[in-house]
C-alpha cells in the first residue's frame, strides 16, 4: 500500500466523529485547576473561578454533542455546590487524620494521601454526574484512578467522613452506596456479581451502612448485599450476601507448612 491508500484506509475506519482526545486532556487540566482552587493557599479563588468557567465552556463545546441538552447551565449550578463539596472533603481529611496513626498532620493528609486525592476527585466529579453532564465526570475519576490506583465510579453515593487507607487497588462501582464514617483499606472491591449490559439501570453494587470498617483485599459483591452498621469485614473476605449490624466477618485461610528434614 502506498501512503495515500494507507491514509484513505485509516480515515475509513475512524468511525467516531466525536472522539476528540482534547476532551481528555482539557478535563485533566480542569481537574488540576479545580483541585488547586479548593486547597492551595497561593491560588486566588476569584481569579481561578473565572479561569475554570472558561475551561468548562471548552469542555461543554467538546462534550455536549446534543444541542438540546442545556450543558451551559451546568456550570452556574456547579459552582454553587463547591462550598458544600469542600466542607465534605474537610471532613474526609479529618477522618483520615483521626483514624490513621501514621498521619502526622492535616497538611500531610491533603498533600500526600492518595486516598484523599481520589475521594476529592470523586466528589467533584459526582456532582457533574448527578447533573447528567456527559463523559467528563468519568474522565475525572479515571484521571484520579491513574494517579492513585483507586477506581471510584462517579455514580457511586458516598456519605461523610470517608477514609481510604493506602488506597491502591480499591474499586467502588457505579451503584454502590456508602454511608457515613466508613473505613476502607487497600485492595477492597465493592462490585457486581456479574456484568451484563441489560443491568445498566439496575443497582448492581453493595450498600455499606455507617461505621463499617472493611480491611484489605475484601470483596463485597451484589446490589442486594448490605453490610450492616458498625460491622467489621476482615481482610480477604468474600461476601455475596448481606451481613447484619454489629457483625464481624473474617476469612480463615488454610495454612500448611511443609518442613523438609536435613538430608545427611
Amino acid at each position: 500500500m502506498n501512503k495515500e491508500s494507507i491514509i484513505a484506509a485509516l480515515n475509513k475506519h475512524k468511525k467516531l466523529p466525536h472522539l476528540d482526545y482534547r476532551l481528555k486532556e482539557e478535563t485533566e487540566q480542569f481537574t488540576n485547576t479545580l483541585f488547586y482552587t479548593l486547597f492551595d493557599v497561593n491560588t486566588p479563588v476569584a481569579d481561578n473561578l473565572d479561569a475554570l468557567g472558561e475551561k468548562f465552556s471548552l469542555l461543554v463545546e467538546l462534550a455536549c454533542w446534543e444541542s438540546d441538552k442545556p450543558c451551559t447551565k451546568v456550570w452556574e449550578h456547579y459552582i454553587q455546590c463547591l462550598p458544600g463539596i469542600l466542607e465534605k472533603l474537610n471532613l474526609d481529611a479529618k477522618a483520615i487524620l483521626d483514624c490513621d496513626p501514621a498521619s502526622l498532620s492535616i497538611q500531610e493528609v491533603y498533600m500526600a494521601y492518595p486516598g484523599f486525592y481520589a475521594i476529592t476527585i470523586y466528589r467533584l466529579a459526582h456532582e457533574l454526574y448527578n447533573q447528567g453532564f456527559p463523559l467528563v465526570p468519568r474522565l475525572m475519576t479515571e484521571y484520579a484512578h491513574r494517579q492513585t490506583g483507586v477506581d471510584i465510579n462517579p455514580g457511586a453515593q458516598i456519605g461523610e467522613s470517608f477514609f481510604i487507607d493506602h488506597a491502591t487497588g480499591v474499586v467502588i462501582g457505579e451503584t454502590a452506596v456508602i454511608h457515613d464514617n466508613v473505613k476502607v483499606y487497600q485492595g477492597v472491591t465493592l462490585g457486581a456479581l456479574y456484568v451484563a449490559k441489560h443491568l445498566q439501570k439496575v443497582k448492581r453494587h453493595p450498600t455499606i451502612m455507617s461505621n463499617v470498617t472493611i480491611y484489605a483485599n475484601a470483596t463485597i459483591l451484589g446490589g442486594e448485599t448490605v453490610i450492616g452498621e458498625n460491622s467489621i469485614i476482615g481482610g480477604n473476605a468474600w461476601l455475596t450476601a448481606s451481613v447484619p449490624a454489629n457483625s464481624t466477618v473474617f476469612h480463615t485461610p488454610e495454612i500448611k507448612i511443609k518442613t523438609v528434614s536435613n538430608v545427611q
